[in-house]
């Protein structure tokens, strides 16, 4: 059995004495300046907690002893060195059918108790007092009066988040291998596909049995968000199409609107700085999505255009 000592961990990394770093991660939860990004349907908004640079350099400190001992899944894709959303994406391009669906407020339903326990499971002993230091650590207050949960802004939170999933991601695959399924995760967005019609198997309801088992009631499943697609359907995982003849591609419209875009560059029709670095990281994305598209886009425009956009600083 593997002991987690973070106290110890942290006095050596700051030497500052075990009662001081005691006394300061107290109140690491109350040291979070929060902030609002719109989220990818342009009308609901998301809460971001950032802590601050005190909070942030123990988090990242923590990590080194984290990371090695707490596991990931091979088929979480999000936060992952190595891993992305190409990766994910590809698990599921020779499918025909596929499940997409997510899980509700998911970094925010992550508790210090949630984390506790996965870790209690993976044979890693926590004594009290680390126990209370972990849960001061990696997690923050919104007021006063709320509980302790993860925050979307912490450095450790990515690390967590993948790791409480790790017994529900085992459970999950192990079923889709009985049926010939494939499944991936990123972040709370879970896929499941297969060549052939699962519809009747009821994954959602595997799904919500699981998170139970796993859980009890505090992560649950966005059934508004749970979509079953063929491939008479445009099929979009992660943000990514999966073509109808297995490719992974970027979309047709996403297409369109970068070549207008080139186009205006070419013309010297975009002025603004920030709109060419963004185009030059549309553009970056694309071709590492789609690598050919870089010919495609070269032999219409020009390669010393296409050139200009991806080096231009």
């Amino acid at each position: 059995m593997i002991e987690l000592n973070l106290l110890k961990f942290l006095n050596i990394e700051f030497p500052l004495g075990e009662e001081n770093i005691i006394s300061f991660v107290n109140t690491a939860p109350h040291r979070y300046k929060t902030y609002e990004i719109l989220k990818k349907d342009g009308k609901n908004k998301r809460k971001i907690a950032q802590p601050s640079k005190e909070v942030k350099l123990l988090q990242r400190s923590a990590l080194k002893l984290l990371e090695p001992i707490l596991p990931i899944h091979d088929l979480a894709f999000a936060y992952t060195k190595n891993r992305s959303i190409k990766n994910n994406a590809m698990i599921h391009q020779n499918s025909k059918f596929i499940l997409k669906t997510d899980l509700s407020n998911f970094f925010n339903s992550i508790t210090p108790k949630i984390l506790l326990e996965q870790i209690r499971k993976t044979n890693i002993s926590v004594s009290s007092k680390n126990e209370e230091l972990v849960s001061n650590l990696f997690f923050w207050k919104e007021t006063r009066k709320d509980g302790l949960k993860l925050s979307i802004g912490a450095p450790s939170s990515p690390l967590l988040s993948n790791f409480i999933m790790y017994n529900f991601d085992n459970k999950i695959v192990e079923v889709c291998k009985q049926y010939d399924c494939a499944y991936s995760r990123y972040a709370d967005d879970i896929t499941i596909s297969s060549s052939k019609n699962f519809y009747e198997l009821n994954f959602p309801l595997i799904i919500k049995k699981i998170l139970l088992e796993e859980f009890g009631e505090s992560i649950k499943l966005n059934s508004n968000k749970t979509k079953y697609i063929s491939k008479a359907y445009h099929r979009n995982v992660t943000g990514i199409t999966i073509t109808n003849d297995g490719s992974i591609s970027i979309g047709s419209n996403n297409k369109r609107l970068l070549s207008s875009k080139i186009h205006h560059f070419k013309n010297n029709k975009i002025k603004d700085t920030n709109e060419i670095f963004k185009l030059k990281g549309q553009l970056s994305f694309a071709f590492h999505i789609r690598p050919k598209l870089k010919e495609q886009f070269e032999k219409k425009y020009g390669k010393d255009t296409i050139y200009k956009i991806l080096k231009y600083k």
